[in-house]
Formats: structure tokens, sequence, C-alpha cells
């Protein structure tokens, strides 16, 4: 079973996030109004995909139960199994799986304290 297949995301909490889009658009480029990187699958250069940088506000509860001020998403190619084996082997899942039209989603923990959020992307 394939477990990561690439960085789904780069999250990270911040005092002022519109100034920190608006610092990454003008110095790096990054534009955060769209939030995504767009790049081509290597097995299928048709298959649009999407890699997500978003700044939170400092008292975001999404990154809970971490104290950290950052997250990484990874892409996984079937969350449920993924999931299912990773509890087999004791790592800490935290919530349920959460579906929407752009994929489903899940969270671990590492054991260092940091929320890993794990998303079956639908590209």
């Amino acid at each position: 079973m394939k477990r990561v297949t690439g960085i789904g995301g780069i999250f990270f909490k911040c005092d002022d996030v519109a100034k920190q889009k608006e610092w990454y658009n003008k110095h790096l480029g990054i534009n955060t109004k769209d939030g995504v990187f767009e790049w081509r699958d290597k097995d299928d250069a048709d298959k649009i995909c999407v890699t997500a940088f978003s700044p939170f506000k400092k008292d975001t509860k999404y990154f809970n139960p971490s104290q950290k001020d950052y997250m990484f998403n990874y892409r996984v190619d079937d969350l449920t199994a993924l999931l299912e084996e990773l509890k087999k082997e004791g790592v800490e899942v935290v919530g349920e799986i959460e579906e929407y039209e752009y994929g489903k989603f899940g969270w671990i923990m590492d054991p260092e304290g940091n929320k890993i959020e794990l998303w079956e992307p639908k590209d």
C-alpha cells in the first residue's frame, strides 16, 4: 500500500493573516488569494494536482490537539485503508474522516505532538 504520495499543503499560524498573505505574494510570488500551487501528476501529465499554502489566524483551533504553530498536509491514495493500518501500528488517529467535494481528510499525531492532516484528493 502506498502511504504518502506527496505534500498536500503547508499550514501555519500567524498574527495577521492578511499581512502574511501580502508579504508572501509580494516577496515570493505566492498567490495566497488562491492558496494553491498547481502541478502535474508524474504518472499522468493530463492530471492537474494542487498543494495548498495557507496561513491561519493565531487563535485557530484547527491544529488542535497540537500546540504547534504549523501543520503539514500529506496526499494519500486510500485514506480509509491507511488510517486503519496506522491504528494497527499504534498511531494516534484524531477525529473522524471528513469528506468534501475536493477529497477526504483524516488526522493523526506524530510522537512529538504534531498534528498531521492526511488528504485523499479528488484532483
